[in-house]
């Protein structure tokens, strides 16, 4: 990040935790590891993201559906894409105190990211934490076994017979759901090749986590678009289409591009034919935000052979009948919110020598658009008033604690873009002063203004 705001990631883990955006998980009791509960503001700013995410790629797209699957599927679903057999991660135990850490983000941390993980086997990733005698971040002793595979999938059982023991998980993606479903979205949305399915869900993964705040976790939330085309041809070239859809999102949100670069997959799985990441710097380093892939005909093939059902689209005007290839976006909405409040955090020096936090969030996914403050607490009848309008019409907040220049340090530190003072003029003329979040500047309007001028700005 920008070196004047020295943003560390424990200094953003105690301003979320002081500002209501995100907390540790189960807090009273000391906390699960790498779990974290979104607050008053954090769910707000997420469920924004999530909302302006949906709007771009499914409410804009002409020839694309939504859905929501369940969590837990049928275990054929995994025995079909591959995750049962293969879906692991390479682990390591110190045998000095016991902790089990990923190989690749021991030399990823060990290198600072300057060390490309995906294009390494196992063999040369134990080779060269001997080499570069890497120790364990927790009791700083070289001490390793050797890499062994740990599968990452969450495993319980459902028992309706009381003498069954059926094996079933708790997703580990959401794409499945995306392609168990092709047949019935195109069927019931009389949709025609190519077109799009996405979904925002929750997905699981029994992994080690390198303790990077929300970046990586057990639970987590992904936004996925699986776009389906007809052949090859169409593949390559949607797939460099959704690159650059997938990073103009981010820069209309407000990301620096500086901030922001394509990091092509070295190590390709063996049905894809193209792959890339949108990489961020985050203030631990460069790492991925995002992924673009071209998966070709495999998911739908493999799920065709496993079920047994016909998978295939006809298309209606020359009859031609194939299995549809697919180009799949994927962003994680705990991910991107994480990006979120690293680019857009600032510590600004004012006029005098006061300093003040305020997160520059475009309006659009601010968790609150506008503060109510009345300016003494026996204007509250009349701020409650104006509060209860603009609230049906969008998130606001209500703030009569503290002097005027306190409450809007508050509003600045959770990226409120206006603050509007209750004052003894608008008991007289229904008029109130507007303070924008990122110049401090202030102009008087009233309720029937306002709504209009929050509404042109919170459009994305």
């Amino acid at each position: 990040m920008e070196e004047k705001n020295k943003l560390t990631m424990e200094k953003l883990v105690t301003h979320c935790k002081t500002t209501g955006i995100v907390y540790p998980g189960s807090d009273i009791y000391d906390g699960l590891a790498n779990t974290w509960d979104y607050g008053p503001v954090g769910v707000e700013l997420k469920n924004n993201i999530k909302k302006v995410w949906w709007k771009r790629f499914i409410q804009e797209s002409e020839n694309s559906y939504g859905v929501d699957a369940a969590i837990m599927m049928n275990p054929k679903v995994w025995e079909a894409s591959g995750h049962v057999a293969s879906f692991t991660d390479p682990k390591m135990d110190c045998k000095s105190c016991k902790a089990r850490m990923r190989a690749d983000n021991l030399i990823e941390a060990y290198s600072k990211g300057e060390t490309d993980v995906d294009a390494m086997t196992n063999e040369e990733m134990e080779a060269y934490i001997n080499e570069h005698k890497v120790k364990c971040p927790i009791c700083g002793n070289f001490n390793w076994t050797p890499i062994r595979q740990f599968h990452l999938m969450f495993q319980t059982s459902r028992d309706i017979t009381g003498d069954s023991n059926d094996v079933i998980y708790l997703r580990p993606e959401t794409a499945q759901g995306e392609f168990v479903n092709f047949f019935n979205v195109q069927r019931t949305a009389r949709a025609k090749v190519p077109f799009g399915i996405g979904q925002i869900g929750k997905a699981f993964r029994n992994e080690i986590t390198p303790g990077n705040f929300t970046f990586r976790t057990i639970e987590f939330e992904q936004m996925e678009h699986q776009w389906f085309c007809k052949n090859e041809e169409q593949g390559f070239k949607y797939y460099e289409e959704y690159k650059k859809e997938a990073m103009d999102f981010l820069l209309d949100l407000g990301f620096n591009k500086e901030h922001l670069n394509y990091k092509d997959h070295e190590k390709l799985a063996f049905y894809a034919k193209a792959a890339c990441d949108i990489i961020f710097k985050y203030p631990f380093g460069w790492n991925e935000l995002n992924g673009i892939h071209y998966r070709t005909d495999y998911d739908l093939a493999q799920h065709q052979e496993y079920s047994g059902k016909n998978l295939f689209y006809i298309d209606p005007m020359t009859n031609e009948k194939y299995i549809p290839h697919d180009v799949e976006y994927s962003i994680g909405a705990d991910r991107l919110t994480l990006a979120v409040l690293c680019e857009f955090y600032d510590e600004e020096t004012l006029e005098g020598g006061d300093t003040r936090i305020v997160y520059h969030f475009h309006p659009a996914i601010a968790p609150y658009k506008v503060a109510v403050l009345p300016l003494q607490k026996n204007l509250g009848e009349k701020a409650r008033e104006i509060y209860k309008k603009l609230s049906k019409r969008f998130m606001c907040t209500y703030d009569e604690s503290g002097s005027i220049g306190k409450r809007y340090r508050r509003q600045d530190q959770i990226g409120t873009p206006y603050s509007i003072t209750i004052d003894f003029e608008t008991l007289e003329n229904e008029t109130f002063t507007v303070r924008d979040r990122d110049t401090m500047e202030q102009v008087r309007m009233t309720v029937d203004e306002l709504i209009k001028y929050v509404e042109e700005k919170i459009m994305f």
